[in-house]
């Protein structure tokens, strides 16, 4: 097999090269303080709605960019077509892991099918345009080398377990990544049977998680999930790789890519009810009605799921990460989790913050939040630009 083929990392197909991701909000059901982040899908505390706009490339190249655009976030923006990894929080989410059987047969397989993704999700995406469809394909270190053929990005590697004094986040198996979304479960179940079609013996499941989006975006815990989300202009710069993130060696091929984490959680909701709304508060670190953050606790105390899961540099700068948890489970077999999927601009982010949760701060005081939520999977994958995806097909 030879690894000669086009690879398309410049120009957007006639797209904006910018696009700001502040759409306007609407209410949830519930919480009117609430809004739901409409170009992201994801979700802050505001009452204010913002305004929706795109900029062509021709405003780019006569600089006519409006004050809110500074010179600093110009030189930041990634000029190539990314995968929709800021897609909206949909009803309805499948997350496929897969690992590949690696033959030169079963290789080739999976570089042509990824390098039609992007025409297989608009044959079923056609059947509903307003479900708000979308895949974002991830690609996990071991298989990195051997489907693109391409310098491997610099932060890429498998997950690792981090073992705290009570709880340890496994690494498990996984070579690639399929999270498919859309408002309708029916148009999920469609892509991946196609897909699975065309991947054939070329693919093992290793697992395969069913999510929904639980009332007001409320995990199965009771509390609203995906509230420290970055929006608008925030959620390129925190999840992205940037040009200025590259170094000669790993070349360009991860520009405009996002590094992923995923983990599968599984909750005793019956010991959780036994605390009382107070308690479970300040294991969570917010009200659970309003959904109001919480001060944090004094240094060297015990701190909240809130406060552990907030990561800052050395220079006390904090960097956030794109989450699209979904609940999961089935009432029936007694299974209640949570499927927590992590889009970063820079893998050691999510590493810095479970190690915090997993062995605490200062270690020992793990986050109490894993006293009711046992993690069963861990891998790392990395998305990269749909360009470079569809470029895999260019024997």
């Amino acid at each position: 097999m030879t690894c000669a083929f086009k690879t398309v990392c410049i120009g957007i197909k006639g797209q904006s090269i910018l696009e700001t991701r502040v759409g306007a909000a609407r209410p949830l059901l519930k919480l009117g303080t609430l809004r739901e982040n409409q170009r992201t899908g994801h979700h802050a505390i505001s009452t204010w709605g913002q305004a929706h706009q795109r900029y062509s490339i021709a405003q780019v190249e006569k600089r006519r960019l409006p004050p809110t655009i500074s010179k600093r976030a110009m030189s930041r923006r990634v000029p190539i077509e990314s995968q929709q990894v800021d897609a909206p929080l949909t009803c309805s989410a499948t997350f496929l892991v897969l690992s590949a059987i690696q033959t030169p047969d079963s290789i080739k397989t999976i570089r042509s099918v990824l390098s039609g993704i992007s025409g297989l999700a608009k044959n079923v995406s056609i059947r509903d345009l307003n479900a708000s469809f979308a895949c974002t394909v991830g690609i996990g270190s071991s298989v990195w080398d051997a489907i693109t053929c391409l310098p491997r990005p610099s932060e890429l590697r498998p997950f690792k377990e981090v073992k705290g004094k009570t709880h340890t986040a496994p690494s498990t198996p996984g070579d690639l990544l399929f999270h498919i979304r859309s408002e309708r479960r029916d148009l999920n179940f469609e892509f991946e049977r196609q897909l699975m079609d065309l991947l054939g013996e070329s693919v093992k499941v290793e697992d395969e998680t069913v999510g929904f989006r639980y009332f007001d975006v409320r995990d199965l815990l009771g509390f609203v999930d995906g509230t420290a989300n970055p929006v608008g202009q925030a959620v390129t710069e925190s999840v992205l790789v940037a040009q200025e993130d590259v170094s000669a060696e790993s070349g360009t091929a991860q520009v405009g890519g996002s590094y992923i984490v995923v983990q599968k959680y599984l909750h005793n909701l019956k010991s959780w009810r036994g605390l009382k709304t107070e308690q479970q508060e300040a294991v969570i670190g917010r009200t659970k009605l309003d959904n109001i953050e919480l001060d944090d606790a004094p240094e060297g105390q015990q701190m909240s799921h809130k406060s552990l899961a907030t990561v800052e540099d050395a220079e006390g700068n904090e960097h956030d990460i794109l989450r699209d948890n979904m609940p999961f489970g089935s009432p029936g077999s007694g299974e209640f989790g949570t499927y927590f999927i992590g889009y970063s601009r820079r893998l050691w982010v999510v590493e810095k913050m479970l190690q915090r949760m997993f062995v605490g701060v200062p270690e020992g005081m793990h986050d109490r939040i894993l006293d009711y939520s046992t993690a069963t999977t861990g891998s790392v994958f990395f998305a990269p630009s749909a360009s470079l995806l569809a470029g895999l097909g260019d024997d």
